[in-house]
């Protein structure tokens, strides 16, 4: 008979690293990484420093308000430009010059207005025709510097004085500034049904030299309709859209509840169900690629279309429902293999699952935690986004001279607009203007605005990893303590979640702060890395390029790797409470002792979950799809008129599925840490009365079944 081999202690036996006496999370602990637990907390007090020196210093009007040329803020209130909330540009023509990328002003006089001009005139034409009928000047005069009121003055005089514009064009408010009101007919851009309009001086100027210069103001142009209709549609579907973000949580509550007694079944539903539903878009795809093939106008390619605005156009081509199709076949393909390769896993999982459900179950109030992180963050990102406001709102008025002469060396220098008319440079350079350019200052705080902002980020970053970190280490004690608990539920201990919170932030707020600063430092690499990439996309150096994508990638696969081992050392740190460095040791000793479960069977269960996430936005989703396309008789006529359709859609899918995240990363997080000790009691006990295991029956049952095949195929 063949001698029988024994198994690794490693695998169900003697424990390697850890202590043998371990019954569940430790409760006589002791305070861990007290150095960075002090360095956190006065760098926090920084922080608040930071804040109010800020908030000393800016002024957010200088952002919220557009800023005129005297320096004044439109539409403050208290102020004579009250009423007076729009910007307007004398003569729009000259934000086309190249000086308004150099100086980030564009030269010319401009005034905070009530309302936009509607007509195209010219200071000469309303000179003409006032002396027939004064309301041409009435009119004329509300775009004039406030004060002025001599429209007999020489068109030339008032020209180089700059008391009123040389004419004016049909605009639209656009960011609080007025912007010639552009429409497209038939292809043809437009201003008030005309192609091109008279200068002051009668030449004849075409409407797209106001788009260009417009387009040096704000890259904004081509989207401004588009959004405007996104905002509308936004304002008459809001309802809606919160109806259905609260159905997609009830959903996701009762989706979790319903784990809890049907686990096995209702994971097999959801794997099947996400199956029907892509097999289904492919149907789709298909159907409609067939019905649009072989139309003339369909077979258009995307590429050959370009951007549209309207993106109805793109859901008109064969091409479209192709791209479609082949995506969704795809990923069909790739759910089915993983089933069919990885089914003696998914019964695993499905069994860790259950155990997850199980655990919910006994500690309800774990699901609730998400609110707490939610509240921290909100906080986090309020104080973040109210200190950038006011540091980028630092500094006092600048003003800069704008010659009108393109050769005048006083060009772009600072000047005091109280003295300007006594200098010299009015003589030099005639119709020069000491106008309002930026907010900024030379002293050592203003000089150092930069650094600031990216200590505010990194700080930022470091306390969302932070109040996420906190999260993960409370609630894998709490799952933990059920784990632990030999006789489930009455070996688990009151108040779970609250006593696994104390503990945290009593002995662990170093710990979890260390591995929250590592990964904020890596994710501040990465934005800076995005920013310099963003900057060289016109660049010609093809190493550089090459060099910062290859950098990218790997900060990108670096702060993957930091989140897993954070994940897993806070579980260790809620198990035994020691210090980070050590808990990541044995996480990471831990997980390559079995590297296979690990890289298989917790992946597994992490897309199990991310099915069910689908499933719930999916079918909020088609719900959503359905009822703003009008397809629901009973409650058709509620629909609201929308210019895009897929603006609430993809708001819903995309908001359920944040909504179906928060459930499920309590879930996930359950999941986790029960894994972890699951790894652990396989290395501490061997099933026997001394030692018995603390999972439960069913992982007890599938893990002895394992073992009969291994213990056959080793003989």
């Amino acid at each position: 008979m063949a001698r029988r081999t024994e198994i690794p202690s490693s695998y169900y036996g003697e424990p390697r690293k850890f202590d043998p006496t371990f019954r569940g999370p430790i409760h006589n602990r002791s305070c861990t990484d007290v150095l960075c637990c002090v360095i956190f907390v006065i760098v926090i007090l920084g922080y608040i420093a930071l804040g109010t020196v800020a908030w000393i210093h800016g002024d957010p009007r200088k952002v919220v308000y557009p800023t005129d040329s005297n320096g004044q803020f439109c539409g403050q209130k208290g102020t004579p430009n009250a009423k007076k909330a729009i910007l307007f540009y004398f003569n729009i023509l000259k934000c086309a010059s190249p000086a308004v990328l150099i100086n980030l002003q564009c030269p010319t006089t401009q005034l905070c207005v009530s309302k936009c001009p509607d007509r195209f005139a010219t200071y000469s034409d309303m000179q003409y025709h006032y002396r027939s009928n004064r309301s041409y000047w009435d009119y004329y005069r509300q775009f004039c510097r406030p004060g002025f009121d001599n429209p007999k003055k020489a068109v030339a005089q008032v020209l180089r004085d700059e008391d009123c514009p040389s004419m004016i064009v049909p605009s639209r408010p656009f960011l609080q500034r007025c912007f010639p009101d552009f429409i497209t007919r038939n292809g043809t851009l437009t201003v008030a049904n005309k192609t091109a309009f008279k200068d002051v001086l009668g030449h004849t100027r075409s409407v797209t030299e106001l788009r260009d210069a417009a387009n040096n103001i704000t890259n904004l142009l081509d989207t401004k309709e588009v959004g405007m209709k996104i905002f509308e549609d936004y304002a008459n579907s809001w309802y809606w859209i919160l109806i259905a973000l609260v159905i997609a949580m009830v959903v996701s509550l009762i989706f979790i509840l319903l784990l809890r007694f049907t686990a096995g079944f209702l994971l097999w539903v959801i794997i099947f169900g996400v199956i029907a539903m892509v097999a289904y878009g492919i149907w789709h795809c298909y159907w409609e690629f067939v019905t649009l093939h072989g139309k003339p106008d369909a077979d258009v390619t995307i590429s050959d279309i370009g951007f549209q605005t309207d993106f109805r156009v793109y859901l008109e081509l064969s091409q479209t429902w192709l791209v479609f199709m082949i995506s969704l076949s795809v990923t069909e393909l790739t759910i089915v293999m993983m089933l069919i390769f990885l089914r003696n896993r998914v019964r695993i999982a499905i069994a860790l699952l259950k155990e997850g459900s199980k655990a919910i179950g006994y500690i309800m109030s774990t699901l609730f935690y998400p609110i707490v992180t939610f509240l921290l963050l909100a906080v986090c990102i309020s104080y973040w986004a109210v200190t950038a406001v006011f540091l980028a709102s630092s500094g006092e008025a600048i003003y800069k001279v704008m010659p009108t002469q393109p050769n005048c060396m006083y060009a772009n220098l600072t000047c005091d607009p109280e003295t300007f008319n006594k200098t010299n440079i009015t003589k030099v350079c005639p119709g020069s203007q000491c106008t309002f350019a930026f907010y900024g200052g030379e002293s050592m705080y203003h000089r150092y605005i930069f650094i600031l902002q990216l200590s505010n980020l990194l700080v930022f970053l470091w306390l969302v990893n932070f109040s996420i970190a906190l999260g993960q280490c409370t609630l894998a004690g709490a799952f933990a303590s059920y784990y632990w608990a030999l006789k489930k539920p009455a070996d688990i201990p009151p108040c779970p979640l609250f006593s696994s919170f104390g503990r945290a932030i009593r002995y662990h707020t170093g710990s979890l702060a260390f591995g929250s600063l590592i990964l904020a430092v890596v994710q501040l690499i990465r934005i800076i890395l995005e920013y310099l990439d963003h900057k060289l996309k016109g660049a010609q150096n093809m190493f550089a390029r090459f060099l910062l994508c290859c950098l990218k990638c790997c900060f990108w696969c670096l702060e993957h790797f930091i989140r897993f081992m954070n994940r897993n050392a806070y579980i260790m740190i809620a198990l035994y409470g020691k210090n980070f460095c050590t808990s990541a040791r044995e996480a990471f000793c831990l997980l390559m002792r079995n590297v296979v479960r690990v890289a298989v069977l917790d992946k597994v269960t992490d897309f199990l979950l991310f099915l069910g996430k689908v499933l719930i936005a999916g079918s909020v989703g088609v719900l959503a799809f359905f009822f703003f396309n009008r397809k629901i008789p009973v409650i058709q006529e509620e629909v609201p008129a929308l210019n895009y359709y897929w603006v609430p859609l993809l708001t819903v899918i995309f908001g359920s599925y944040l909504i179906a995240h928060g459930f499920f990363s309590v879930y996930a997080m359950c999941v986790d840490t029960l894994f972890l000790c699951f790894l652990l009691d396989l290395e501490k006990n061997n099933g026997s009365a001394a030692r018995p295991y603390y999972m439960s029956s069913p992982l007890r049952t599938i893990l002895n079944k394992r073992r009969k095949r291994r213990r056959r195929r080793e003989r």
